[in-house]
Formats: structure tokens, sequence, C-alpha cells
């Protein structure tokens, strides 16, 4: 096969895309953090998973001291919003800043090399806008991280019963209606991993999940017990598509636990942090109710002998 490469009319094929031309142009200097290259990030000393994992901490994520560091493999979680949900503080913005910012240099300093962090948010209120995922970009490329990329949660059609229109047929005050959230990618030191893993995802799934929007329904938060519950569905995704089998999943804000139930559900370990008691009952007692393909394993071996 041909490779393709930058032109002046772009090009529609990306198998074996050279784009080395358009990366050395000037536009790409000077933004974030150069990347490392692989043989220096394969000099890092990692840590494998230990008596550290598969744990909820009922602490605050600023300080993470029972993780060592360059030890896991994918961050993903959803931050509270400071909007007034039951588990918010009252805090200023740049009190909330703060917060994100003292987490995400834990997370930095936990990942292995080339690890990621994915983050879900949506953006706030209408008087003003708040395009929060603006500011997450400038805390998370401060602290050192490369951005990788976003994905657009599509959470619903619009034709519902959702009402948020303002000014109905009017131009004086129409409002948007949200519909969709942000999954803000980035990456450790690297763009790519440079330790050997193993991959589970199957061609079908890498093919829908490497597309910039995913249409996920939304979890129901009377079901879990939570305000604002992600999907697994949309933790399932995340950890095939940016981990490896045995990596470690970190949740620094865990609420009601589903990224550790994904973690568990494909294979991988969890760590998981929250400030609430009742959410890290909530989230042990999920965590608890899953059967993953390791425990059925261990439950044959016993069977058989």
């Amino acid at each position: 096969m041909a490779k393709t490469k930058t032109s002046t009319f772009g090009t529609g094929k990306r198998e074996g895309h050279d784009s080395s031309a358009y990366y050395k142009r000037k536009m790409h200097k000077g933004i974030f953090g150069e990347p490392l290259p692989d043989k220096e990030l394969k000099k890092i000393v990692t840590s494998p998973p230990g008596d550290w994992s598969n744990q909820v901490y009922n602490q605050s994520s600023e300080s993470m001291n029972q993780i060592p560091d360059n030890s896991i493999g994918l961050a993903f979680t959803s931050p509270p919003y400071n909007v007034g949900k039951d588990y918010d503080d009252d805090l200023q913005f740049e009190e909330y800043l703060t917060l994100i910012e003292k987490v995400g240099y834990e997370v930095y300093r936990t990942l292995k090399p080339g690890g990621r962090f994915v983050i879900n948010l949506a953006n706030l209120g209408r008087k003003p806008y708040i395009p929060l995922h603006s500011f997450f970009y400038q805390i998370h490329s401060d602290i050192g991280f490369l951005p990788m990329g976003e994905i657009i949660w599509i959470k619903g059609k619009g034709a519902n019963g959702s009402c948020a229109w303002g000014s109905w047929l009017s131009a004086k005050s129409p409002r948007l209606r949200d519909l969709h959230e942000y999954l803000l990618v980035f990456s450790k030191m690297g763009y790519s991993r440079p330790d050997a893993g193993k991959s589970d995802i199957s061609s079908s799934e890498f093919l829908e999940s490497t597309i910039s929007t995913w249409e996920i329904p939304p979890e129901s938060a009377k079901k879990v017990g939570h305000p604002a519950p992600f999907p697994v569905e949309l933790a399932n995704r995340v950890i095939k598509l940016y981990s490896y089998l045995d990596d470690v999943i970190l949740d620094p804000f865990l609420g009601s636990g589903t990224t550790c139930v994904a973690a568990k559900q494909n294979n991988r370990y969890y760590v998981g942090y929250d400030i609430s008691e009742e959410y890290c009952r909530i989230s042990n007692y999920r965590i608890s109710q899953v059967i993953s393909y390791q425990d059925n394993e261990d439950s044959n071996a016993v069977t058989e002998d």
C-alpha cells in the first residue's frame, strides 16, 4: 500500500500517512512541552501493581500517597463541578481550579510514561457560559500533560422532554440545550506507550472508539445512587482503547465507582479515591458484584482441585 503524505489540498486516505512535514511547521513549536523519545521513556523505572491496588481510599486525591510514582496505566475520572450537587463544596472558581490542579499533579506523578489521563466534564451555565474544558486544558498543559485530542460524548438526540429554550420562538434570549459532554485526553511525557502490553480491543470496537463522537446513553442517577454517574459503557470504551490488560486504572474522583467497576470487568487493576464515606461504600459494593474473567478462572481452578 502506497503511503500518503501532507499535501497542499490534504488527503482523505490516512492509513500509513506520513504527517512529518505538518509537524515540522512552526505552528507546533512552543505551544506545549516536547515529548521525550521512547528510548528516554523506557529508562524511567515503573512500579507494578501491589497491595495499594484494587483498593478504594476514603480521602482526598490531592495526596494519593499510597500510589508509587510511575505505576498507573490510565486515569479516568469525572471531577466534581462545584455547582451544588450533594458532593460539592461551594468553592470560588479559583479555589476550584486550585483543587483540580493539585489533583492533576498527583495524577501526573503516578502515571507511567506514556500513560493517559482522560477527563469527562461538561461546560457550565448560561449567564455566563463557563467553557470549563478550556480551563482544564490550560491547567493540565501547565502541569506538563500533552493534549492528545477530545471526544464528544453525545448523550441524547434532543427530541425529548428537556426544556431550556429561554425565549420561546424569539431571538430575545434563546438558550442552547447541551446534549453532550467532553472527554479530554492527555498523556504523560510521550504520545505513545514505550512499554509493551496486551490489548483486548476488537477491530470493530477500535473503529468505533477512534472517531471523535461517541453516542452512549447516560446512566440513571437513582439506579446508581449518585447525582451524576457516567455509564459503565463510557468507562469500558476508554479503558479498552487507552490501557493494556493488567494495567492499573485510577479514578481520583471516584463517586459511585463506575471506573473501578469497568476496570474489574475488563481484567485491569483499579484504585479510587473519594472524600465521601457513603460513595466509597457504594463503590465497594458495586465492585464486589462484578465477576471478571479472572474471577471465573480462579473459581474453575478451585473446582478442579
